[in-house]
C-alpha cells in the first residue's frame, strides 16, 4: 500500500484559512496548533510557519493584546489580498512582455548588416590575401636581411607596394564602418563581429 502523500504549503495555507473563514473566529496561536492537526490535517510542526506566511501575505490579521498574539481572517480581506497579489501579477507580466519586446527589436535590428552580399565577401577575400601577402613579404625580408642589399631592396619595395594597398583597403574598410555607425547606430565592436574585422585592426605602419 502506498503512503499519504503530505500537505503541500499551498494546501496547508488553504486549509489553515478554512479555520478561519469556518469559525469567523479570533485565535492565539496554541489553538491553532491544536486545531490544525485534528481537522485540516496540517503537521504541528508545521503550524507556525505556515500561519506566519498568511500574515505576511496580508491574508491573516494578527495583533498583540497584552502577553498574547492573536489571529483572525475574514473571506472578504482574503479575497481583496488575492486581488491585490493578481494585479501585482499582470503588472510584471505586462512589464516582462514590455521587456521582451524591446529586446526582440533590437535582436531583428542588429540582423541588419549581416547578411551575406558578393561586396562583403570580396572586402572579406582581399583583405584576407593582403594579409597573406604581407605574413610573405615578412618571412622574404627576415630571410634575405643578411644577403644581397639589392634582392632586400626589391622586397622592401614590393613590400612597401603590398603595405600601401593593405592601406588602402584598411581605409575603405574603414569608411564602411563609419557609416554603418552613421546609419545603424552600431557600435564598433559590434562591427567587427559582424564582419569578422580584429578588435586591433589598423592600418600598417
Amino acid at each position: 500500500m502506498s503512503k499519504k502523500r503530505g500537505l503541500n504549503i499551498e494546501e496547508k495555507r488553504t486549509r489553515m484559512l478554512e479555520i478561519f473563514f469556518e469559525t469567523k473566529d479570533v485565535f492565539q496561536l496554541k489553538d491553532i496548533e491544536k486545531i490544525a492537526p485534528k481537522e485540516k490535517g496540517i503537521t504541528a510542526m508545521s503550524v507556525k510557519e505556515v500561519l506566519q506566511s498568511l500574515v505576511d501575505d496580508g491574508m491573516v490579521d494578527t495583533d498583540r493584546i497584552g502577553s498574547s498574539n492573536y489571529f483572525w481572517a475574514f473571506p472578504s480581506k482574503a479575497l481583496h489580498a488575492r486581488k491585490r497579489k493578481l494585479e501585482e501579477f499582470k503588472n510584471q507580466f505586462s512589464e516582462y512582455s514590455r521587456k521582451k519586446e524591446i529586446l526582440q527589436e533590437s535582436i531583428e535590428k542588429s540582423k541588419i548588416g549581416r547578411q551575406d552580399t558578393a561586396e562583403r565577401a570580396a572586402l572579406i577575400q582581399e583583405l584576407a590575401a593582403l594579409r597573406q601577402k604581407k605574413d610573405q613579404l615578412k618571412a622574404e625580408i627576415d630571410k634575405y636581411k643578411e644577403c644581397d642589399p639589392d634582392v632586400v631592396e626589391d622586397i622592401r619595395q614590393a613590400n612597401k607596394v603590398a603595405k600601401e594597398a593593405a592601406n588602402r583597403w584598411t581605409d575603405n574598410i574603414f569608411v564602411v564602418k563609419s557609416w554603418a555607425k552613421r546609419k545603424f547606430g552600431f557600435e564598433d565592436s559590434k562591427i567587427n563581429k559582424t564582419f569578422g574585422i580584429p578588435e586591433d585592426f589598423d592600418y600598417i605602419d
